[in-house]
């Protein structure tokens, strides 16, 4: 009997049924090594092992990478009883246990840490081994992948090093597997990997199996902080100090023979959810060579036919796991001789397809409830469902045809080298990674690439599971697919780098060319959860959008109105660029005339006993009324010819929204952005509005500005040219006219942008106030509208009480309310924020997770002193943090009353505001 693991312990073992740990113990023993507990407890058939905790792996690295005395001296005393559950002896010469060394971190993070197999063989050990099993050619192919693995692993060796020397075997001896090697084979392999060893790291292959355990050991944590494994967390935002434990397991083999083989399976397929029984298994094969795509597996129901006794006891052991742990499994077994072993159960990574409805079939049966259900799915699972396909329209030439591994359908140029694809994928290009497969080193070019094509391996391969769980489309296993130095040659083609195709991920087809996507059609189990997600969530979800296009999509995907419409989006349609620009080029001096000619009047009241003065003014005003005739013609009648044009857009959004809020943005960005800036272009431009080029470029100049981020735009421009304002609000209001005679229900937000000072938002909302009362006094129709404003600077959260006294509404502006709080320009920052976030001075790309400490503690001081001054103020962000998910759940904190982001994000908000419910209330 184990006794009870004491709180300071280093190592917990799992023993012929006994465990010092359990299934909940993840943070101190990793995903891996709490299942493996958890099974032995439940009388599973689990090789006897031990788990080095996570604890120690903080002890390793505070240590200088030292693994530390008291840790050696546990691991040795586990082993020894590990030694006398199997009867067999670590380092015995005719009895010799060998083991495994695997990491096991509290989140899965497949393929991405290190694994060593067959530990304990040397040419000692190995003659006992054979003396053991009675199969030499066993014995010498363990001995060969442990060299091959240790080597590449713990010794730092590159992996390509040991493949060459195997192929060049392979084709002398002119076969094409490695099962088809023989014994005096597979010794010279041995002979020619250890003179391999020898000549890279100018020493000889460690023989004494304690120190290969202990160097097998720093490996793993070592493999903590690899470049992969560091990559990987960071694009699932996985901690970096939760450290990794170390599970040393027992050896068993598959590759003894036909009655032995291994395998991947999950308990219902994880592509699509279908609750079927699902992997793959390879007869007399090691676990590497299913994950590693070396060779190509076959389907579990090979292993039926096979062994139906064996697979009737692992069918059960996956049903009974699946209920246990009340969720999908991924399991790991390994038969030896006809006895079945489990490696390890966790819980299954899956698309955003499969996620839905797993989670809608798990509540139907009765396993979870609802609200478990809803708070089972990951909001970027639903990224992954609204994920574009081919247009079934589009014409295809198929290339060939692969597994699909992860659905989706992705274009782009071929790259067959990860940097490259990097590389390419930083300038902007879309890139297709080829490989012959991939292995963990690949992992930042699959991170850059918008699919994965592989010409071996399974759906449980590495390129499969990184690929489903980044939501990309990948086709694992073209059997057909061969590459060398001119390309990638398929269907009777040969491509190269650069040339272009487009992967079908959910049938598996390659295709050749850039081919049109469209968008998927989500299904009833999406609807089905999405209604479970809608009564679980408080906060309302609204979207961005700038056409009815977008609005319809985005209604479709359950948007409750508009959050930010931005009307400088409308200007730059068709010709209205040029109406727009014209506009411009007399603002200035329409501006410069109009001040002046209130100069004048204002002197001439002042002034008026004073006839000599008078008659001077009086003829002053007639000379700038000459002179302002001209720029008022075009400034105004720029703005008579939008305003029909910002109307037919607002009427088209309006139709689309009915009987949902509409917030509408008055014009914000710098005039600058309309004009111009090449010579070229100021030419072509001149030409069209009949204008000296001179004239032209002095505009684009004079409306130059150092920092336009923060110069004269946004309400600035409606206070310098409140012509612009009341076209806008006349625009408006007038399309709400027209849609409510027509029984649209209209709800109009007029937002005001860039607001630092609630005088500022006063002379703005006087007019669209006055505005709207003259529409509705024309033409007899009652509009309920509302006048609110953007907060988007510190100066704005912090006054927020006297701001609210005008606003009827906030929103808070998240971008540039990041930009103004941190001082980082959104446009240039991305030249060093990548650098903030790998040294950890910052956590994450502020732009892309709202900042809590500084730029989310004014939006609670906006929140809580706006609504002090007007409690029925209502609350919401339209910033990009509206569809990102801890975002959306810290607005949840706050109160806010809806969040407002992309349309294709909408559903993922809503799931994040129900997510942030539930956990609120205990779920």
């Amino acid at each position: 009997m184990i006794p009870h693991a004491a709180p300071h312990k280093n190592v917990y073992r799992f023993i012929a049924g006994q465990a010092d740990g359990n299934g909940a113990m993840k943070d101190l023993l990793g995903g891996k090594g709490a299942g493996l507990a958890e099974m032995t407890l439940a009388g599973l058939p689990v090789p006897p092992g031990f788990t080095i905790t996570t604890a120690v792996c903080h002890r390793y690295y505070a240590a200088g990478n030292q693994l530390p005395a008291d840790v050696w001296e546990e691991v040795q005393a586990a082993l020894r009883e590990v030694e006398a559950a199997v009867g067999k002896q670590f380092g015995d010469a005719s009895n010799p246990l060998l083991v495994s060394v695997r990491s096991g971190a509290k989140f899965s993070m497949p393929g991405m840490m290190d694994t060593v197999l067959n530990l304990g063989l040397n040419h000692t050990t190995v003659q006992g081994l054979i003396a053991q099993t009675g199969n030499e050619r066993f014995a010498r192919d363990a001995h060969r992948r442990f060299i091959q693995m240790f080597g590449r692993i713990v010794l730092g060796i590159p992996g390509e090093r040991f493949d060459h020397a195997l192929e060049a075997l392979k084709a002398e001896r002119g076969v094409r597997l490695d099962t088809e090697l023989t014994a005096a084979d597979l010794q010279n392999l041995v002979t020619q990997f250890e003179a391999i060893v020898e000549r890279e790291t100018g020493r000889s292959f460690p023989t004494d199996p304690y120190e290969q355990l202990r160097l097998a050991i720093c490996a793993v944590f070592n493999s903590w902080y690899g470049k992969r494994a560091v990559d990987y967390r960071r694009l699932n935002k996985i901690p970096d100090d939760l450290g990794t434990a170390v599970n040393v397991v027992a050896m068993v083999f598959g590759n003894m023979g036909e009655d032995s083989g291994t395998g991947v399976a999950f308990t219902r397929n994880p592509a699509t959810g279908e609750p079927v029984l699902f992997g793959e298994y390879l007869p007399n094969a090691q676990g590497e060579d299913v994950v590693a795509g070396i060779r190509t597996p076959e389907k579990l129901a090979a292993l039926r036919d096979r062994m139906p006794a064996v697979y009737e006891q692992f069918r059960e052991v996956a049903a009974r796991l699946e209920r246990h742990y009340r969720d999908v499994q991924d399991l790991e077994f390994t038969i030896e001789r006809g006895k079945l072993w489990m490696l390890q159960t966790r819980n299954a990574k899956r698309t955003g397809a499969a996620a839905v409805r797993i989670a809608v079939d798990l509540a139907n049966e009765g396993i979870i409830s609802r609200e478990e259900a809803v708070l089972r799915v990951e909001p970027h699972h639903l990224d992954q469902l609204l994920h574009p396909m081919v247009d079934p329209k589009a014409e295809t030439t198929v290339l060939g045809k692969g597994l699909p591994a992860s659905p989706g359908a992705a274009a782009g140029a071929i790259v067959f080298d990860p940097d490259v694809a990097e590389k390419r994928a930083h300038s902007g290009e879309r890139v297709i990674l080829v490989r012959t497969e991939t292995s963990p080193e690949d992992f930042h070019g699959m991170v850059a690439a918008q699919g994965i094509l592989t010409a071996r391996g399974g759906l449980t391969s590495h390129a499969a599971v990184v690929a489903r769980g980044m939501g990309k489309p990948c086709i694992a296993g073209c059997s057909d697919l061969r590459l060398d130095a001119e390309g990638m040659h398929l269907g009777g083609r040969t491509l190269r780098e650069g040339d272009f195709i487009t992967l079908d991920g959910t049938t598996g087809r390659i295709l050749l060319g850039d081919l049109p996507l469209v968008e998927p059609e989500t299904g009833a189990d999406f609807e089905t959860f999405m209604r479970w997600v809608d009564d679980a969530r408080q906060m309302r979800v609204r979207t961005n959008a700038d056409t009815p296009h977008d609005a319809q999509v985005a209604r479709r995907f359950g948007a409750e109105g508009i959050g930010l419409c931005r009307t400088e989006h409308m200007f730059f349609e068709g010709d209205r660029i040029d109406t727009v620009r014209q506009m411009i080029m007399v603002s200035g001096a329409y501006q410069r005339l109009t001040a002046a000619l209130g100069k004048v009047n204002a002197d001439l009241e002042r002034l008026k006993g004073d006839a000599e003065k008078v008659a001077a003014l009086e003829a002053e005003r007639a000379a700038l009324e000459a002179e302002l005739e001209a720029p008022a013609r075009l400034f105004k009648g720029a703005l008579e010819a939008l305003l029909p044009m910002q109307r037919v857009d607002f009427v088209g959004i309006f139709e689309a929204m009915d009987g949902l809020p509409v917030t509408i943005r008055l014009l914000d960005p710098p005039l600058h952005e309309f004009l111009p800036h090449t010579d070229e272009e100021i030419e072509a431009l001149a030409g069209k509005l009949s204008l000296p080029v001179a004239d032209v470029r002095a505009r684009v100049m004079a409306l130059r500005e150092h920092n336009p981020m923060l110069g004269h735009r946004g309400c600035r421009l409606g206070i310098a040219y409140p012509e612009i304002t009341e076209m806008q609000a006349r625009a408006i209001f007038e399309a709400a006219v027209e849609v409510t005679r027509r029984g649209i229900t209209v709800l109009p937000e007029v937002m005001v942008p860039l607001v630092g000072d609630v005088n500022e938002l006063r002379a703005q909302e006087s007019i669209i106030r006055r505005v709207a009362d003259e529409v509705q006094q024309a033409t007899g129709v009652t509009l309920t509208y509302l006048v609110g404003t953007m907060i988007e600077l510190p100066r704005a959260a912090l006054t927020a009480d006297k701001i609210a006294t005008v606003a009827e509404f906030f929103s808070f502006g998240t971008n540039d309310l990041t930009q103004t709080t941190f001082g980082f320009s959104r446009d240039d920052a991305g030249t060093f924020l990548p650098m903030y976030v790998e040294r950890k001075i910052l956590a994450d790309d502020p732009f892309q997770v709202l900042d809590r400490e500084g730029v989310g503690e004014l939006l609670r001081i906006g929140a809580q002193k706006g609504r002090a001054a007007r409690p029925t103020l209502k609350v919401g962000i339209c910033g990009e943090h509206g569809g990102e998910p801890s975002s959306v759940a810290f607005c949840h904190e706050l109160g806010f009353d809806y969040v407002s982001c992309s349309p294709y994000r909408v559903p993922i908000a809503r799931l994040a505001a129900a997510q942030a419910a539930l956990r609120q209330r205990g779920q």
